[in-house]
């Protein structure tokens, strides 16, 4: 039963163009609907946080031009800045950004008594200034698009011979966009259900979710959803159920209870800038839309352990568009029966997957995205692609990093789908990072001069055979199912060892002096920027281990009781289960418990150790469970 009414109502003002941003334009749209009674200038922290300011309307309109101009001015201790908006020099600026459109989030709890519409917030994507320089995450992805464009154009000036396939001069080229759509996973639940994970886990592996249909009021939801996105211009391309969760219960009353569902909504590619504004909307309408129906949407990568995690893949290309309107995937090879891609799709996929490792701390940044990336769950685990088998057979591979998708009968449509990203990506800064590596592979292919064909041979090379970009021990390409073709140990020989946890992802970035140079380039990241963020990361690492992570274990080790009475092989079981508990949880004459050992260190800054003893621990929570798990089985009375 819906907690309040909700409905599309089209004669609502959902968003103004961005071809539409003139103040006169502005004026009259607000004036023409007074259901929109708020502003708010929308600027992304370098945590991926967005400001929501309530400004009335009024104010607004009285000086329009001053506020698309120059913005409004907020402490910075509102936002995540360390080290750049100090308490000392604490003002940023929001400076709006006329260049996407903009979005009126309505509050249906709301409900205006004279219109009897909801109550709409006007949301302006903004940029975060201070002390004159832009310094947010919006600002990052700008940078690297404009950084992206100038630089292609020149080097394609310098090097006009990667033109000649597509019969074009560099001089025809007046811009080139680079394109970006992801597809959002959530979970969605009756708020307060307890669910066993041993159901969870059993319907997984019977597929009895994955895309069967959505029924009652998560069928409503996600309808509701898919026509609201729609109305803001999103251009959704299809709802559907994802591999988790398990089936509902029909009430008395014909309604349905006990929901746990897995969801995925995709809509169309936009312009990197525009996609990115999208995405975080997104989620905002559609967690409104199921709170409404008394479900609670949750977009975490990992919210329930030992089940399917929540993965938002990213889909990236380049495009090229002339004077004359026409438009060239960059990516796209001339002729698709013997490539796999063009020269700047090589350049672009060998410098990301180079590259990779200042790219992940970008996108895999905190507790619950690395709980995501395990062996076994489809999300991927270590750098390296799938192109499909020959140029006739497209990537199939779930189980690899980032997947080449292409068709012959629609070049436009070539792309890369990098897999790990997950719901809370800050998909700004991730794709500055990602676009700042792309161009060092592909200034690279422009100055070498080699064919797609020479190419290929080395994006394809086994560990230790010869490369002239790509280092030598590492493999890049596989269309082998990673988790069963390779054993761990050959999975981090072969593809190089990933990071397993936030202060190593975050380590790895800070002493790569290669990356933090491509990053750099251009200004697009700043030695205060990457700092900043790192700090913003740590800070958030070392908080959620010390006050939430250690007391939710400890509730987990209480909960594990002895069951059992006269049983001597209970006790064996319980014996083995009860000195994991003490080694977790409680202190002794002769050694100090794991978890006041994590405290010790995070207390004393030794992050090092910290970060150790989480994965120790993570280990021994799972083994403690399994354990309990199967003492409990055994049980009978």
């Amino acid at each position: 039963m819906l907690r309040h009414p909700f409905s599309i109502k089209p004669q609502l003002l959902y968003r103004i163009p961005a071809d539409s941003h003139t103040p006169e334009a502005i004026r009259q749209l607000l004036q023409g609907h007074p259901e929109v009674k708020y502003i708010s200038l929308a600027g992304i922290d370098l945590a991926g946080n967005d400001t929501d300011e309530k400004i009335p309307v009024r104010l607004f309109l009285d000086d329009i031009e001053g506020y698309m101009e120059g913005g409004v001015q907020t402490d910075g201790s509102s936002v995540v800045l360390p080290g750049i908006a100090t308490l000392n020099d604490g003002k940023v600026d929001l400076l709006a950004d006329l260049s996407v459109n903009w979005f009126v989030d309505y509050n249906y709890d709301n409900i205006d008594s004279v219109n009897g519409l909801p109550v709409g917030t006007l949301r302006i994507p903004a940029f975060l200034c201070h002390n004159d320089q832009l310094v947010c995450s919006r600002s990052l992805l700008r940078r690297a698009c404009e950084n992206f464009d100038r630089q292609m154009k020149a080097l394609l000036i310098e090097h006009p011979e990667l033109c000649q396939a597509w019969d074009i001069n560099p001089e025809d080229i007046d811009e080139i966009s680079l394109t970006v759509a992801t597809e959002l996973e959530f979970w969605v639940r009756t708020p307060d259900d307890i669910v066993s994970k041993e159901q969870l886990s059993v319907s997984q592996g019977l597929k009895e979710q994955y895309w069967k249909r959505t029924k009652g009021v998560v069928r409503t939801a996600m309808e509701q959803s898919i026509d609201l996105l729609d109305l803001y211009g999103f251009k959704p391309e299809m709802g559907h159920k994802e591999v988790g969760g398990i089936k509902a219960h029909l009430t008395g009353s014909g309604d349905m209870d006990h929901i746990l569902e897995q969801l995925e909504i995709d809509w169309k590619f936009s312009d990197a800038m525009q996609a990115a504004d999208n995405e975080m909307y997104a989620r905002i309408f559609i967690k409104e839309v199921f709170r409404l129906h008394g479900l609670e949407a949750s977009f975490l990568a990992k919210p329930i352990d030992g089940v399917a995690g929540s993965g938002e893949h990213i889909h990236v290309n380049a495009v090229a568009r002339l004077k004359n309107g026409k438009r060239i995937n960059l990516f796209s090879p001339i002729d698709y029966n013997q490539d796999f891609l063009h020269e700047i799709g090589w350049g672009a996929i060998m410098g990301l997957m180079k590259h990779y490792e200042c790219v992940s701390p970008f996108i895999t940044a905190s507790n619950d995205a690395f709980n995501r990336l395990k062996p076994g769950f489809e999300a991927p685990t270590h750098a390296v692609a799938s192109l499909g088998r020959n140029v006739a057979s497209p990537s199939r591979n779930r189980t690899v990093l980032l997947g080449l998708i292409r068709s012959a009968e629609s070049p436009m449509a070539t792309r890369f789908e990098l897999r790990s990203p997950n719901p809370h990506t800050n998909v700004f800064i991730a794709l500055a990072s990602v676009y700042q590596c792309m161009l060092d592979g592909i200034f690279y292919v422009a100055k070498s001069g080699r064919p797609s064909s020479e190419l290929e041979k080395e994006f394809c090379k086994l560990p230790g055979e010869e490369a002239q970009y790509l280092l030598q021990e590492r493999q890049y390409r596989t269309e082998d199912d990673v988790f069963v073709n390779f054993t761990e140990e050959e999975r981090d020989e072969i593809f190089g060892k990933p990071a397993s946890c936030v202060y190593e992802t975050l380590r790895n970035l800070l002493h790569d002096d290669e990356g933090l140079e491509i990053l750099c380039r251009e200004n697009v990241f700043t030695d205060h920027i990457i700092t900043s963020y790192s700090r913003a990361m740590l800070d958030t690492w070392e908080m959620e281990l010390s006050e939430r992570i250690l007391h939710d274990n400890l509730i987990r080790v209480r909960l594990c009781v002895r069951l059992h009475q006269n049983s001597e092989y209970d006790e064996t079981l319980w014996q083995e289960i009860d000195l994991l508990r003490i080694r977790l949880a409680k202190d002794t004459h002769d050694q100090v418990c794991l978890f006041n050992e994590i405290r010790q260190a995070l207390e004393t800054k030794n992050l090092r150790k910290a970060a150790a003893l989480q994965l120790t621990m993570d280990e021994l929570m799972r083994k403690l469970e399994l354990l309990y798990d199967n003492y409990c089985r055994n049980q009978i009375n």
